[in-house]
């Protein structure tokens, strides 16, 4: 079995996998193949609900055939590697994006926001987006707008082009605790509204209003929490490299 490349076999035991609900880590054991390996390969190939192994496989031998006929190049290092291992680098975006996958974002935001978190800038143009994830600057347009919608990634002139870069920042996090305060603070204002409406003795009414009372609770101690740990987190000294 050649390196790491998987064969169809393998990859259609990945699929049979994943239509039993293992985990990787049991798909990996299976097939004697490392977890990590079993993520890039589902990540990469549609996520657990769109994988297909002949598909993930044309796309693979692909992949392989265009890697012995292009030369190397270094340009990789010009999308803020740190001088770290390309794979390296890429196994551990693939195991976050799939980690943000199970949590609910969709398979291509997920992708370019665990592309940024592995930067060591946070900050990246359409054209190096691409070139990492190899999709087209469509697919990176669209999840960008999508991020942009969850406060999770904002937009600024790159200084020495007419690019526009696409950026997280240390505050991501707590900005986009934000905004889903917001959001859960309207749901609970229009299931009050709904309860007022409907008539809190009624059970729809009761049931709206305990809701709106639940939100409310659980919004007030999210602020709290977020406010105080951002307050810590913000003011911690920076490390000796960022300060010299």
């Amino acid at each position: 079995m050649p390196g790491d490349r998987l064969t169809l076999q393998d990859r259609r035991q990945i699929a049979a996998g994943l239509r039993e609900r293992l985990t990787y880590a049991a798909i990996g054991r299976r097939i004697g193949r490392p977890t990590s390996t079993i993520t890039r390969e589902v990540v990469r190939n549609g996520g657990p609900r769109g994988y297909h192994a002949e598909a993930a496989h044309q796309a693979g031998t692909r992949h392989v055939r265009q890697g012995r006929t292009t030369a190397p190049t270094t340009s990789r290092g010009s999308v803020d590697l740190g001088g770290r291992d390309p794979r390296l680098v890429d196994e551990v975006g693939a195991q976050s994006a799939e980690l943000m996958v199970q949590a609910g974002l969709p398979p291509m935001m997920a992708k370019v926001l665990a592309v940024l978190f592995t930067t060591d800038s946070g900050s990246l143009t359409s054209a190096e987006l691409v070139q990492r994830l190899h999709v087209s600057p469509a697919s990176i347009s669209k999840a960008i707008g999508y991020l942009e919608t969850q406060a999770l990634v904002k937009r600024e002139r790159d200084p020495h082009s007419r690019a526009e870069r696409y950026v997280i920042d240390d505050d991501v996090v707590f900005t986009s605790i934000m905004a889903s305060v917001r959001n859960q603070t309207q749901i609970a204002e229009t299931c009050m509204t709904g309860a007022q409406r409907l008539g809190p003795a009624t059970p729809a009414g009761a049931r709206l209003e305990s809701t709106s009372q639940f939100l409310r609770h659980v919004v007030d101690d999210l602020v709290r929490s977020a406010e105080h740990w951002h307050k810590i987190y913000s003011t911690a000294p920076r490390r000796a490299s960022e300060t010299d």
